[in-house]
């Protein structure tokens, strides 16, 4: 069993980098390759799938985002495969915040999650998922808005839960918008 695997990324594909790591490529299925650069080094926390048919690798840029995956895996009727998408179109505090919010709409967005599988993740998952998104994860797309949050008097922790579910191409003041919405719900 790995925890993780420091090594430059030498190659990128649609799901998945080589990680090369003492002149071994470890072929890591991550939520979003793009994120990556090639020559670049990173540390990918790794999760060792092992069954009958599969032997494969996953992996991910922190810690937050492995756990979130360990939590999603262990839904009846998610597995690996489908919890990789959830985590490359949605923000660890979003997808928390839909599951304690039972937000079903936010969940089915995500590919090959119906109505039913939604609310099997709310029914196991709701109120059981206990992730701090660490500053470090803070970008500078989310900097200003944090800081015009901060300044129009709203809490770090009630900023924190919904920071992860506004949309960063969208102009800082639409994400203003989006963000008070959110908040006075």
């Amino acid at each position: 069993m790995y925890s993780y695997i420091i090594g430059n990324v030498s190659e990128i594909n649609s799901n998945s980098i080589v990680l090369e790591c003492n002149k071994i490529g470890y072929m890591i299925y991550v939520p979003n390759p793009f994120s990556y650069k090639i020559g670049e080094e990173y540390k990918v926390y790794t999760y060792n799938k092992i069954s009958e048919d599969e032997y494969s690798l996953y992996g991910f840029k922190n810690k937050e985002e492995y756990e979130l995956f360990l939590k999603l895996i262990s839904v009846k009727g998610l597995g690996a495969k489908l919890a990789l998408p959830i985590l490359a179109t949605g923000s660890i505090a979003g997808i928390v915040d839909a599951i304690d919010r039972e937000n079903i709409l936010y969940l089915t967005k995500f590919p090959k999650i119906g109505d039913k599988l939604a609310r099997q993740i709310i029914l196991d998952l709701k109120g059981k998922i206990n992730i701090e998104v660490s500053e470090e994860l803070v970008n500078d797309e989310t900097e200003d808005l944090i800081d015009t949050l901060t300044a129009l008097g709203y809490k770090s922790s009630e900023i924190k839960k919904v920071v992860g579910q506004i949309d960063k191409s969208l102009t800082l003041e639409d994400q203003v918008k989006e963000a008070l919405k959110l908040l006075l719900k």
